[in-house]
């Protein structure tokens, strides 16, 4: 079975085009299925601040409270899980939402509870629900919200869950849609780049702004595991005719 990892920013999921949606038709149709990790930071924000609970960031991780915890998971599955889930089957992709929780698909371990309350990081998962899903040519679409061995839930970070999920699928490629074509040099978009590369291009000012964190993700999904990595544009085609579009991160 040929699989796609594709992740999704909760602020690229309402502009989805549909070039991008055609582009998974594309792939679909060469024989690949999907899975789809998302976050929600925007609607997460946005609803934090309607429970006027602070947002804290500590290194780019989300400070998260019991409450702030309870407030995540109902945004990612209540909300922004079941608006993806829609836009995908209304596009002609049977799909499934789950937390990574549920059956313990994601399970995770807290990184420092004193620090960071209650965010983990991945120590294993558990591909038998999902291969069965893809086996059923049904894609499963995943929160980050994670399990421990107690039975709690943790917020982790969407992007690095997407590199486990990749590597623990054995997965042909791990795609990160952004709102550009990938990482440019000038006006060129750099067709294959190396993490040390990354580094030299962001001490130049090469890479700079937004694209500065979409690089550092797509670096952490790969010390996930994730072999391949590509950072593309959520807003055009991205696979058309058997060519990408995109930079490709290479191990």
């Amino acid at each position: 079975m040929k699989t796609i990892v594709i992740k999704c920013g909760g602020s690229i999921i309402s502009r989805l085009s549909e070039n991008f949606f055609a582009s998974l038709a594309e792939l679909k149709n060469e024989g690949y299925s999907f899975v789809f990790v998302h976050g929600g930071g925007p609607d997460i924000n946005e609803m934090m601040d309607k429970f006027q609970v602070p947002v804290q960031f500590e290194n780019g991780l989300r400070k998260t409270t019991k409450e702030t915890l309870e407030i995540t998971e109902m945004v990612l599955a209540g909300k922004t899980n079941r608006y993806f889930v829609n836009k995908l089957q209304t596009n002609g992709f049977k799909a499934v939402g789950l937390n990574g929780s549920d059956g313990a698909i994601l399970q995770a371990e807290h990184i420092n509870q004193e620090t960071l309350g209650e965010v983990g990081r991945i120590v294993k998962v558990d591909t038998d629900l999902l291969e069965v899903l893809l086996s059923k040519k049904v894609y499963p679409v995943l929160t980050p919200i994670s399990i421990n061995e107690a039975g709690d839930k943790l917020n982790v970070n969407a992007d690095t869950a997407a590199g486990a999920v990749a590597a623990a699928l054995h997965a042909e490629l791990c795609i990160f849609i952004t709102d550009v074509d990938g990482i440019k040099e000038g006006s060129n978009i750099i067709r294959h780049i190396t993490e040390s590369e990354i580094h030299q291009l962001i001490e130049e000012g090469t890479i700079y702004g937004g694209m500065i964190p979409k690089v550092k993700a797509a670096i952490h999904a790969k010390h996930e595991g994730a072999s391949k990595i590509l950072i593309t544009s959520g807003v055009s085609d991205f696979f058309s005719n058997s060519k990408w579009r995109g930079t490709f991160l290479e191990v």
